[in-house]
């Protein structure tokens, strides 16, 4: 019977939506984090009676034909890329991008990864690098006779050294963005990796045109709203149970069908 394997499709589905709403609400603390949604498409149909087609030799057409489904499939689980929260953190390396962009991350194997996450530390050297010792793109070292350090909305690194009352600048954090943000590949450790679909990543100073700006001692949320994915774990939930109650219903007629023939 068809309608068990168009419902099973339709389970497998709910579920696979499931699973991305748990690691969702996994991440709801998790700095950078840009939530997912499954998107869904209908698959083949069966015509039994195509429409348009002609019903007689006067040339009559059928206005509407019949279509069997054959279920439903996940086409894609794209990222919403949109801002999330900004909260201060009082620490001194810790930024947050207000607008578009990424940072820039060089990993050990010698290519760049982009994240949304600000939390950034100091490695022995002074160098400003990520929680897992990333270091940050352009490289930018603190001095060690350092008193503070200033970093302004534009990615400009200012520090007042011991023994000057001037402030040096160190350099500045460039930030970079995507036509296509929503095809980078999601690596893991909040760090984003390009791809053909995102296409090549276009660099500038923070506050150029369509460029976001920077905040010192603050860092972005995850973008993850506990009310919208409650709600859409209830629809997942009950959509899983009627498809599975079709499921049922599909098993006892033809329950009822091989009884029949005994």
């Amino acid at each position: 019977m068809r309608a068990l394997y168009t419902a099973s499709t339709g389970m497998a589905a709910q579920e696979l939506n499931v699973e991305l709403i748990s690691n969702n609400i996994a991440n709801m603390r998790t700095a950078g984090f840009k939530r997912q949604r499954a998107e869904f498409q209908d698959l083949l149909y069966q015509s039994l009676r195509r429409v348009g087609s002609t019903t007689s030799d006067a040339g009559t057409v059928l206005p509407t034909g019949v279509d069997i489904g054959s279920g439903v499939k996940v086409v894609a689980t794209p990222r919403v890329m949109s801002q999330g929260t900004v909260t201060p953190t009082e620490k001194t390396y810790d930024l947050a991008i207000r607008g578009e962009g990424f940072f820039q991350v060089d990993l050990p194997d010698g290519t760049t990864a982009y994240t949304r996450d600000g939390s950034f530390e100091l490695d022995p050297n002074g160098q400003l690098v990520t929680a897992d010792g990333y270091t940050v793109s352009p490289g930018i070292t603190i001095p060690p006779n350092v008193l503070s350090v200033t970093i302004s909305q534009v990615g400009e690194v200012q520090a007042t050294l011991q023994g000057q009352t001037a402030p040096q600048v160190l350099g500045t954090v460039q930030l970079a963005r995507f036509i296509n943000k929503s095809g980078l590949e999601a690596k893991g450790d909040n760090l984003f990796l390009e791809t053909e679909a995102s296409g090549t990543p276009l660099q500038d100073n923070p506050g150029a045109e369509g460029f976001g700006t920077l905040l010192q001692a603050y860092v972005e949320q995850s973008n993850v709203n506990a009310v919208t994915e409650i709600s859409d774990l209830i629809a997942a939930q009950r959509a899983y149970e009627m498809n599975s109650k079709v499921v049922s219903s599909a098993d006892q007629m033809l329950q009822n069908t091989s009884s029949m023939l005994r």
